[in-house]
């Protein structure tokens, strides 16, 4: 048992640190495999206007909601081919580390298709900059091959 003094160490520790985690870690996205991240119960209301189809349907995009950290909640789940030896498709979380962004504009979402690299999207998100102890606005940009699977994420000011 943590004595009774310390109990309330991590939430003094965390918004004193939580800048220089995120500093750390703000310069771009990481793409993962799902996790309980991609909890249905994660997806943010309402469902219609944080979900998104592209491909006759084989790519799904949808904004995940962690609720913490406050500056890092928002993910962006993508469902898409190739299909596994099951039928399923391929799970992937994007965010920042283990953590996510601090908002997304969804409904500025925008996708274009090359055959050379695949389907591509942008959309504006927040990321916590350390300097300004406030999240800014940048984009997102990521290629999906669904072909290989391959998914690769950067962030542009």
């Amino acid at each position: 048992m943590i004595p009774r003094p310390f109990r309330a160490l991590p939430a003094i520790l965390l918004p004193l640190l939580w800048p220089a985690l995120c500093g750390a870690q703000a310069t771009q996205p990481t793409v993962q495999d799902c996790d309980w991240r991609a909890s249905a119960a994660n997806i943010a209301e309402p469902w219609e206007a944080n979900t998104r189809t592209f491909s006759n349907g084989d790519t799904r995009l949808a904004v995940l909601d962690t609720i913490e950290p406050a500056l890092g909640w928002a993910h962006v789940l993508v469902l898409s081919p190739p299909y596994a030896e099951l039928g399923d498709r391929q799970c992937k979380v994007i965010g920042i580390q283990s953590y996510g962004f601090a908002g997304i504009r969804f409904a500025d979402l925008t996708a274009a298709y090359d055959p050379a690299s695949g389907l591509t999207f942008t959309v504006p998100v927040q990321v916590y900059n350390a300097a300004t102890a406030a999240p800014d606005w940048v984009t997102l940009t990521f290629t999906l091959n669904q072909a290989t699977g391959t998914l690769t994420a950067r962030l542009t000011p």
